[in-house]
């Protein structure tokens, strides 16, 4: 395996990876661990489905096409109006979780240092002035920030799971939360929500397109490529999952409601120890803002294409505060929203990685059965279509009893 194919495998993780890990425990923890880790594989096998179903219609478009161009060859102005719209609605439901967890964090921060709270509107400006003004810098900054962020991130996390592995309660894994959540008649809720949540946190797909004309649309490679970059999340999902419902207890998160500063602290107070206190503080810092940093400098470009706007001190000034207002006024008045926002973006997300591949692939095979193709046939896409729609009609569950 060369060089070009491990850094497209960090690419595919990196992607994936991120603040969507600190949601998974408060979204899973009513389930229980195992039915949690299960939901896990099985979302992770849909994941995979649709990452090699892109990459089909990638190869069989042509190497090197952006989303925008692959769709519109398929589907015309309808289908790249949808590609685009769920693409911006994405990135923004995106930056406003992270504004929101990220201020939290950072709210927190200020407590342990001062002994005061600062008021939540303040933090998430705060919070956005200093890491959005990366964005405002450039790509290169953005780029060096994340090449040193995000291998210690991966480190901390090794460290973190070898620590509290240990310290995992058996009882907690077989099934605390399910005990807890069938008690209340609530155990159908928690599955539903958890759902769009899990399936955000797999969300890689945005990275295809650029990685088949990076590796010169070597099928072969390609698709190990996609295997195994979608494998590590799924790895590093299932261990953190084992120490964070297998320790602090999936009763104890469920009661969180969604406080991701209640997670951490729930973790440092198992720990007991200030060095590991710290990798933890240090490790969810770094998920957050390496995940706000890659989405956000996706929203600027796409933004600044979309209005044009010049690469001037005026052009990035405009489309920075086209990239921020709008989920800063959103996080400003919905400040509990990090769980519930990123079950949202599954939304948007199922729209461009399982409908508008499944139309594509369909139009592509009509006109040419040659090149690289999906195992599955229909059958498979009929299947997939249906768990997307299962992941759609599970967020407006969990929205309309809200």
């Amino acid at each position: 395996m060369n060089s070009k194919m491990l850094g497209s495998i960090a690419i595919v993780s990196g992607t994936a990876i991120g603040g969507g890990m600190l949601a998974l425990p408060l979204a899973t923890a009513g389930l229980g661990t195992l039915p949690a880790l299960a939901m896990l594989v099985v979302i992770w096998v849909i994941s995979a489905y649709t990452a090699l179903l892109m990459l089909e219609i990638n190869l069989k478009s042509g190497v090197g096409e952006n989303v925008h161009v692959i769709t519109g060859k398929s589907l015309g102005k309808v289908g790249q109006f949808l590609q685009g719209g769920s693409f911006l609605s994405l990135l923004y439901a995106l930056t406003m979780v992270y504004l929101l967890g990220g201020s939290s964090l950072l709210n927190a921060k200020y407590e342990l240092i001062t002994g005061h709270e600062l008021d939540s509107k303040t933090a998430i400006g705060l919070f956005t002035l200093i890491f959005g003004g990366l964005i405002a810098v450039g790509v290169s900054w953005v780029d060096r920030a994340s090449r040193l962020l995000f291998p210690i991130m991966i480190v901390l996390l090794i460290v973190l799971v070898m620590f509290l592995l240990p310290e995992v309660s058996l009882s907690s894994i077989v099934g605390e939360g399910i005990r807890s959540g069938l008690a209340e008649g609530g155990f159908s809720g928690v599955f539903m929500a958890a759902i769009p949540v899990v399936f955000t946190s797999f969300g890689f797909h945005v990275c295809i397109a650029t990685l088949v004309g990076y590796l010169d649309g070597d099928a072969k490679s390609l698709r190990k490529v996609l295997l195994i970059g979608s494998t590590l999340p799924l790895i590093c999902y299932v261990f953190w999952l084992l120490v964070t419902l297998g320790t602090v207890g999936g009763d104890t998160i469920s009661a969180f409601g969604g406080s991701l500063p209640a997670l951490v602290k729930a973790l440092q107070d198992i720990a007991q120890l200030s060095f590991i206190d710290q990798c933890i503080s240090f490790f969810a810092d770094l998920a957050l803002v390496t995940s706000f940093l890659g989405v956000t400098m996706s929203l600027f470009d796409f933004l600044a294409e979309l209005t044009r706007a010049r690469n001037t001190l005026t052009g990035r000034a405009k489309t920075w505060l086209l990239t921020f207002i709008p989920p800063l006024l959103c996080a400003l008045f919905y400040p509990d929203g990090f769980v519930k926002i990123l079950g949202y973006a599954a939304v948007p997300l199922v729209m461009m990685v399982i409908f508008l591949p499944i139309a594509m692939a369909i139009v592509q095979r009509k006109q040419s059965k040659e090149g690289y193709q999906v195992s599955g046939g229909t059958p498979a896409l009929a299947l997939l279509g249906l768990a997307g729609f299962g992941i759609i009609v599970a967020q407006f569950i969990v929205a309309s009893a809200s």
